[in-house]
C-alpha cells in the first residue's frame, strides 16, 4: 500500500500531501487550505503506519543481510531458517562494528535450526490477535461500518520514527464514552496477552501526560526502581510491568514454557542489519546510578527491567547524575 511517509533517496525523508479535505469530503480552495505564510493544511496521499509504542512483537519478514535491505523475506522461508542456524557463519557479513563476545556468545545460544520456525510463529500469533481484536472493535462499536471506524492516537515525546511510521497508543475512538469503560489501547491488549515484548524507550514512557522539558523528565539515579516510581513510571510503565510479570508467570504468548521465544525481534534486527544494538539500557529493577552500554542489555535478565536511552539523551543523564558502564 502507498505511503504518505517514506524514506528515499538515501536519508531523505519524503511526504505527499494534497489539499485539505472540507467537511464534504472534497478538495478544499488553496485559499482554505493556506493558514498563513509559513502553514498549510494537508491531507496525507497514502497510508500513515502506526508503530505502537511501549512493544515490540516478532517479526513477520525482514532484510537478510546477504540481500537488498529493501526486500523483505518471511521469518519462515528457508533463507532465514538457515541463517538463524548459524547467525555469524564465516561467509555472513561481518558487524561494523564488532559484536562484543558476551553479546555473540548470548546471541548464538538462542540460535539454531529452530529459531525460524519459533519465530514465525509467535509472529503469526501476534498478527491474528491484533487482527481479531480491531475486528471484534468495528463489529461492536461500529456495526461493521469502515467508513465510520475511527482510531485514536495517544502520542508521547516522538511523534512519528525514521520510517515515516506515527509513533504511539492507539485505540477505537470512543469520544462519547465514559473514560472508565473505553477500550483499553491495542498496545495494552497485546502485552496483557503476553503476545508483545515490552520495549521501554525514554523519553516516550507515558502519552497521557504533559513531558514538560525533557531535562526536567530524566528520572534521579537509583529513582527509577517500583518503590521509587514516580510519574510515568508509576503509572503506564509500571502497569505494563506488572502485566509482563503476569504472562510470564502465567506462561502465555512469547513465555509459552514449551515454546518461549528464543531470539527477541530487536535482535533479529540487529542480525538482520549487521549494526549491533544502540540504545543504551537501565535496569528498572536495580536502581543504582549506572546505565549500561548498548552491547550489555542482555544483562538484565527480565525484559520488563530494560529501559533503554538512546545514545542522544546520555548527556541529559550524566547532567542528572547518571553514570556510563563500563563498555
Amino acid at each position: 500500500m502507498a505511503k504518505a511517509v517514506f524514506t528515499t533517496r538515501g536519508n531523505l525523508k519524503v511526504g505527499i500531501g494534497k489539499l485539505a479535505a472540507g467537511s464534504t469530503g472534497k478538495r478544499s480552495s488553496v485559499k482554505t487550505a493556506v493558514h498563513d505564510g509559513d502553514t498549510i493544511t494537508t491531507d496525507p496521499d497514502g497510508n500513515l503506519g502506526v508503530r505502537f509504542l511501549a512493544i515490540d512483537t516478532p517479526e513477520v519478514s525482514l532484510p537478510l543481510p546477504t540481500g537488498p535491505q529493501d526486500r523483505f523475506v518471511k521469518i519462515g522461508s528457508e533463507e532465514w531458517t538457515t541463517f538463524l542456524t548459524d547467525p555469524f557463519a564465516p561467509a555472513l557479513p561481518p558487524f561494523d562494528p564488532p559484536l562484543d563476545p558476551g553479546l555473540k556468545a548470548h546471541i548464538a545460544g538462542r540460535a539454531g535450526p529452530g529459531a525460524a520456525a519459533n519465530h514465525q510463529a509467535h509472529a503469526l500469533a501476534a498478527e491474528r490477535a491484533l487482527e481479531e481484536q480491531v475486528a471484534k472493535d468495528l463489529a461492536e462499536l461500529f456495526a461493521d461500518d469502515l467508513e465510520a471506524f475511527r482510531f485514536f492516537y495517544a502520542f508521547a515525546h516522538e511523534v512519528m520514527d525514521g520510517y515515516g511510521r506515527l509513533l504511539g497508543y492507539i485505540h477505537p475512538d470512543q469520544p462519547h464514552t465514559p473514560k472508565a469503560q473505553r477500550r483499553a489501547s491495542y498496545n495494552r491488549r497485546q502485552l496483557d496477552d503476553g503476545l508483545a515484548s515490552p520495549y521501554f524507550i525514554w523519553p516516550n514512557l507515558d502519552p497521557y501526560r504533559p513531558q514538560g522539558s525533557l531535562a526536567k523528565a530524566v528520572p534521579p539515579p537509583g529513582d527509577v526502581a517500583p518503590e521509587h516510581a514516580t510519574g510515568a513510571q508509576r503509572d503506564e510503565l509500571e502497569r505494563a510491568r506488572t502485566a509482563v510479570r503476569t504472562a510470564r508467570e502465567q506462561h502465555n504468548g512469547i513465555y509459552d514454557a514449551a515454546n518461549p521465544l528464543a531470539l527477541q525481534p530487536s535482535e533479529l534486527r540487529f542480525l538482520s542489519r549487521r549494526k549491533p544494538p544502540e540504545r543504551w539500557v537501565i535496569d528498572l529493577g536495580a536502581g543504582g546510578d549506572t546505565i549500561l552500554p548498548p552491547q550489555r542489555y542482555y544483562e538484565i535478565e527480565n525484559l520488563e527491567d530494560r529501559l533503554y536511552v538512546p545514545d542522544e539523551y546520555i548527556p541529559l543523564f550524566e547532567q542528572a547524575g547518571w553514570k556510563r558502564g563500563a563498555v
